[in-house]
């Protein structure tokens, strides 16, 4: 069902000046930024390995991730893990009892499907899913 972590998503205020430690500190290379309108948010994805980090921002002061930095401040956001079958996985992890945050794939960034796993269930920490 599992097959890696795709990325760690970490909310940022301002991307352009939180990229720079990834590029210019940490010598990463910015693969591209994209906005996902639905979630009101931009992104950016930097390879790391097989995994990426994706650092969020908001675009819309009422979007999901200005609401977090709001109430937690900058930081990790969420784990993506990649999974094989999207659909499976989530009817698997229901079935035992997990909420779902999203309970159909949604798209992503990178032309990928997502769902999210409510923390509540998952030891405070929010899962996301992702299928290639």
């Amino acid at each position: 069902m599992i097959t890696k972590i795709n990325h760690v998503g970490i909310a940022v205020n301002n991307i352009d000046e939180s990229l720079k430690l990834y590029t210019e500190v940490l010598g990463l290379k910015l693969e591209g930024i994209e906005v996902v309108a639905d979630q009101k948010a931009k992104t950016a994805i930097i390879p790391v390995g097989e995994s990426k980090i994706e650092l969020i921002q908001s675009t819309d002061q009422e979007g999901t991730i200005a609401k977090f930095i709001e109430s937690r401040g900058e930081g990790i956001h969420h784990i993506a893990l990649e999974v094989s079958n999207i659909k499976e996985a989530l009817k698997t992890v229901a079935s035992k009892g997990i909420t779902l945050i999203d309970e159909k794939p949604r798209k992503g960034v990178e032309n990928t499907n997502i769902a999210f796993l409510h923390p509540r269930g998952t030891g405070r920490v929010l899962i996301e899913f992702v299928e290639s």
